[in-house]
């Protein structure tokens, strides 16, 4: 049975999973950084890892290595062509983590939207108990939210949004190609139509090269509304977002990652008490860590097994 490389703190649970593992014996790292791994990857088979990078060289020199798992869905950390060079196939958990993250993206929806920020800061400082008369917070219940990529998270917030009494459309090219899915949410064909129809957007799309949302976006969209990012950092333009606050075009945003993280001291969206900012924890809710672990442990094992879930390796043609 395989050598394990565990990289990155693991709920008990997926340990408890290892330790039950016939004939599997594994090292575990806590330390989520690509130095504190990097002298156990030599006698590796199989990986584990969370959100720290795999680089290009780490994969050269992990000789033994023949699958990686990450522990969650996005992977724009990990060298996928040097996986690719090496054939190694990349596997990712399922739908383990949408009810978590979606939770979270209508918390800071809401959040954003009334202001909460500032009206915590308006009963922690009672020179500040009038701000209350200003009436900037806000409802959600009938405005129009626009959600960025359509996938299993974006689904759940639709679900939770048109609860709360959102009008809900979303906008993602590969299903406008491949088939838009059944239910009450309708597409738009393009993103520029979305952004200037909604009055909140939710932003679900992977990382792809240069920003989803920069400057020519936030040109076409109603001043006042309202931006949550729970996706990746680097998908929205933070130094174009920090402009848009400033010149109101963005009322509030509720953002949960950022492009280098944590952000510097003096980053300039710190500035803003109408963002809530919270650090990368959208998916870490005990009961989404204790899934996440299981499943990226076992998605290892069953490799070793032969019986590994196809749709879950990234690179497929390696399966």
């Amino acid at each position: 049975m395989p050598h394990l490389l565990i990289a990155g703190k693991l709920h008990p649970a997926g340990l408890d999973r290892l330790a039950s593992a016939p004939g599997v014996t594994f090292d575990y790292v806590e330390e989520v950084s690509e130095p504190a791994y990097l002298p156990f990857i030599d006698k590796a088979e199989g990986l584990v890892i969370r959100t720290q990078p795999l680089s290009a060289a780490t994969v050269e020199r992990a000789r033994n290595l023949k699958i990686v798992s990450r522990h969650g869905v996005g992977y724009d950390a990990v060298d996928v062509a040097a996986l690719n060079a090496r054939r190694i196939p990349l596997a990712i958990v399922g739908d383990v983590n949408s009810v978590s993250v979606a939770e979270h993206a209508m918390t800071l929806l809401l959040a954003a939207a009334k202001r909460l920020v500032r009206a915590d800061r308006a009963v922690r400082d009672p020179a500040l108990w009038g701000w209350r008369n200003r009436l900037e917070a806000g409802e959600i219940s009938g405005k129009r939210l626009l959600i960025l990529g359509y996938g299993r998270i974006g689904r759940q917030l639709g679900r939770m949004a048109q609860a709360f009494g959102l009008e809900v459309r979303a906008h993602d090219p590969f299903l406008l190609s491949s088939g838009w899915p059944e239910g009450p949410v309708h597409p738009v064909d393009t993103l520029a139509e979305g952004l200037a129809w909604a009055d909140a957007v939710s932003v679900h799309a992977p990382k792809v090269g240069a920003p989803l949302i920069g400057a020519a976006e936030f040109a076409v969209m109603k001043p006042g509304m309202i931006l949550v990012n729970t996706a990746r950092g680097g998908v929205v333009d933070e130094g174009a977002l920090a402009g848009a606050l400033a010149s109101g075009v963005v009322g509030a945003a509720g953002l949960d990652v950022f492009e280098g993280e944590p952000p510097a001291a003096d980053h300039p969206l710190l500035a803003f008490d109408q963002v809530v900012l919270t650090p990368h924890i959208a998916a870490l809710t005990a009961e989404c860590a204790e899934r996440m672990a299981v499943m990226s442990v076992d998605n290892a094992l069953s490799f070793f097994q032969g019986r590994i879930d196809s749709d879950l390796i990234v690179n497929r043609d390696f399966t």
